[in-house]
């Protein structure tokens, strides 16, 4: 069995037999509840809010971003060590992305197009670094996993958007930036480094050593602690407007 320091992600439970673990793993859980907090958080601050269209934004995002980016993600170098076949990674990004097109079209027709659009070009162009690579950057993640899904989540419930959502969709932005500070280090520990040598000196003369669990701790900790925050934060303010 794989040790957890050598797991691929910190949720990874994955055997790479493309079993169900594999799916789960593939979900990447955290960060898929976290990118669909910001949905949550817009639907609850739009002045009209109906459960039903929060819930069918939810599972939009969630085959999109849970299901079709990241079937992308690992069809590009088999980052997470899945033994899914390509073949059924391919079906998976095309129906995770489509669906929610069909969908969005037929519940807002014209009014939810430029949304649709958007989301698609996304997804896209970061997942397949369209354009030279344009969007798949930390100002790209931040705009299609963090701001423009409390934006979707407001604009979703009564074809407006307002200030509140605006703000909220700022708010999103930077928690992302800090979610891909956190992420990118994390992830080049856990995938790409052998060993970590070092040590700190501090200034009463103590000493401690540096090794890549030392380093890879801290990050995580604050990835799951921020996706564990706000998790709790949206689920609260859905609760308030039920």
């Amino acid at each position: 069995m794989t040790r957890a320091a050598d797991r691929p992600a910190f949720y990874a439970r994955g055997a790479g037999n493309g079993g169900v673990r594999d799916w789960v793993t593939l979900l990447h859980p955290p960060y898929t509840a976290w990118h669909l907090s910001y949905v949550a958080i817009g639907a609850a601050l739009a002045p009209h809010f109906v459960a039903w269209r929060l819930g069918g934004t939810l599972v939009a995002f969630f085959l999109a971003v849970g299901v079709g980016a990241h079937a992308l993600d690992e069809l590009a170098g088999r980052p997470l060590q899945t033994g899914i076949p390509a073949a059924v990674l391919a079906i998976a990004a095309g129906v995770g992305v489509t669906v929610p097109v069909v969908a969005g079209l037929l519940y807002g027709g014209m009014r939810l197009l430029p949304f649709v659009v958007a989301g698609v070009v996304l997804v896209l162009a970061y997942n397949l670094e369209l354009g030279r690579g344009i969007l798949h950057n930390a100002a790209g993640f931040a705009l299609g996993w963090g701001a423009f899904p409390v934006l979707t989540g407001y604009y979703a419930q009564d074809f407006r958007l307002g200030g509140a959502a605006v703000m909220a969709a700022v708010a999103a932005f930077f928690l992302s930036l800090g979610q891909r500070a956190l992420s990118l280090p994390a992830r080049t520990l856990r995938r790409r480094t052998q060993s970590v040598q070092g040590r700190i000196v501090y200034r009463d003369g103590a000493q401690a050593q540096l090794d890549r669990n030392s380093l890879l701790g801290p990050l995580e900790n604050g990835l799951r602690a921020v996706a564990f925050g706000l998790v709790t934060l949206a689920s609260a303010m859905v609760a308030s407007r039920l």
